[in-house]
């Protein structure tokens, strides 16, 4: 079994056109976490990460206010047991 926390989030608001996905694999990396980011046709964003519970919640906090010229209106968040099944951080 694999340990830590996989979260899938969606971020609505001004969240596309402004470097939110470059920024949230620059800061997924960081935090050495594993999965992707992409925006959706409606306007907002989707993620999907795992790893440690611990910088998988980081992450999740770091969601609702992004970039510094992003303007987060919502973010819903589902917390799910790891897969193991992301081989890095990438912009879909």
């Amino acid at each position: 079994m694999v340990s830590g926390e996989r979260a899938h989030v969606y971020v609505s608001g001004q969240v596309q056109g402004v470097f939110f996905r470059d920024s949230a694999r620059d800061k997924a990396e960081q935090l050495g976490l594993t999965g992707w980011v992409r925006n959706l046709p409606d306007g907002r964003v989707e993620m999907l990460f795992e790893g440690p519970s611990e910088k998988v919640r980081e992450m999740a906090r770091w969601c609702k206010e992004g970039p510094s010229r992003a303007e987060v209106e919502s973010v819903d968040s589902e917390f799910e047991t790891p897969r193991g099944d992301l081989a890095a951080f990438e912009v879909r």
